[in-house]
């Protein structure tokens, strides 16, 4: 098959080094000249494990390549992926989708007879439908066919998302059998695989997109609620997640205390869908709860942190260990640490931070910051270390080199990844989530 993909930003382009990777033919396109001569001298613009290769090996194959013009790279495509941002509106907090809607009508301008135009961003209900008006009045001679095909790629982990999925998810008109009959040849190498390939109305697809992301958001704010109720009843939430996780109706995903959610999905996407209950007249309460306490939990980690150093930490230099939202990706979009930080400098409190990935994304957001090479460093003259993201070179410090160079050795660590003994026996003071017996004198 013959494929456009209109963006290179995250979803586009490992959408379509994959759909590369499936022997389509594949072209990525992005309006910036820049970004797109970094890509054609092999530089990815984001970190993704595995998607340099990728790219690599697909382009060397000639089955991937990439261009500005939209118009000569979607005349010949059998299928044209829309990748574009739709980040949260600015007072409202539903999807902007102008870049969706500038890039439907030039599709629609070039695009052949017969091409389907398939919505890949996360977009709220009823887009699709209006990406069809707009292809009708853009080129009313055409038959072209609109279908909504939501991703659903963790970061640090899309492309095995992308080959291996757990489903894919198709929304086509209805009657619409070319759309479906397209979308099926494109997936058909994971057939194979016997993966679910659900097709829906396109309604019901654009909705399972924020339903399954809310649903996920949701865990994430409840079992930060239960962490703190463990530590007011003497329970270890970690027990508790595994007592509940082998429950297989709950599951034992995204059941792991921290100081909140960030990225470019969550935040997003659970606003999105509560604009769109809101409209509808059937508001979301417990997606709303969870949106509020996620809000919240960021406030409660900076108190964590300064209850940690004493109640005060005016003159005090704290190491930030791991900034980006999560790890193995360098996205900063609505990391805890954006609030957690500025609101410790605030407080008087200078900062110390490494990222492995994060601190070109970072830089910008947090200009204040002292950034160290290596988590040593970091630690260097530290009367505190805040342990925020999980990154694997965080889950083995030398404590005891850790502890020499500290001035204080005060470790707050909002993912659980150390044991509480081993801790103490390092000499620390040691603060973690949900597990009070963590808490090391």
């Amino acid at each position: 098959m013959r494929i456009a993909m209109i963006g290179t930003g995250y979803v586009g382009l490992v959408s379509g080094a994959c759909f590369s990777e499936f022997g389509h033919d594949v072209v990525c396109v992005d309006a910036n000249p820049a970004v797109i001569a970094r890509l054609e001298k092999g530089e990815i613009p984001i970190f993704e494990p595995g998607l340099e290769s990728l790219v690599e090996r697909n382009v060397r194959a000639g089955r991937l390549r990439f261009a500005t013009d939209t118009a000569t790279a979607v005349a010949d495509a059998d299928a044209v992926f829309i990748a574009v941002g739709t980040p949260s509106r600015r007072g409202d907090g539903h999807a902007d989708l102008r870049y969706v809607y500038a890039a439907a009508a030039e599709i629609a301008t070039a695009a052949r007879d017969g091409c389907v135009i398939v919505d890949k961003s996360t977009v709220p209900v009823g887009t699709a439908e209006e990406v069809e008006r707009i292809c009708r009045e853009t080129a009313p001679a055409k038959a072209l066919h609109v279908a909504s095909n939501p991703e659903f790629l963790r970061e640090g982990s899309a492309i095995e998302d992308f080959m291996r999925p757990d489903r894919v998810v198709c929304g086509v008109a209805a009657g619409d059998s070319h759309a479906e009959g397209v979308l099926r040849a494109i997936y058909r190498p994971l057939s194979i695989r016997e993966t679910p390939i659900l097709f829906t109305d396109r309604a019901t697809a654009e909705l399972i997109k924020y339903a399954a992301n809310a649903f996920l958001a949701v865990k994430i704010s409840f079992i930060n609620e239960i962490a703190d109720l463990c530590e007011k009843v003497g329970a270890d939430v970690q027990g508790v997640a595994r007592g509940i996780g082998l429950d297989k109706r709950i599951g034992d995903k995204f059941l792991h205390p921290g100081p909140g959610f960030g990225g470019s999905c969550f935040p997003k996407d659970t606003l999105a869908i509560l604009r769109t209950a809101e409209e509808a007249g059937s508001p979301l309460k417990i997606i709303d709860a969870a949106v509020r306490v996620n809000e919240e939990r960021k406030r409660a980690m900076v108190r964590r942190i300064v209850a940690a150093c004493g109640g005060d930490v005016r003159g005090k230099t704290i190491a930030a260990l791991g900034l980006t939202f999560k790890p193995n990706t360098d996205d900063m979009r609505d990391a805890p640490s954006l609030a957690i930080l500025p609101a410790l400098q605030a407080q008087g409190a200078t900062i110390r931070a490494y990222d492995p990935e994060g601190r070109a994304q970072a830089e910008p957001l947090l200009p204040d910051l002292h950034w160290c090479a290596d988590p040593y460093a970091a630690l260097e003259g530290a009367d505190a270390a805040v342990l925020i993201t999980e990154w694997n070179e965080l889950r083995g410090l030398d404590l005891a080199r850790a502890g020499e160079l500290m001035i204080q050795r005060i470790f707050i660590d909002l993912r659980n990844v150390y044991p509480p003994e081993e801790m103490r026996a390092a000499g620390f003071a040691y603060k973690s989530v949900g597990r009070p017996r963590g808490d090391a004198p």
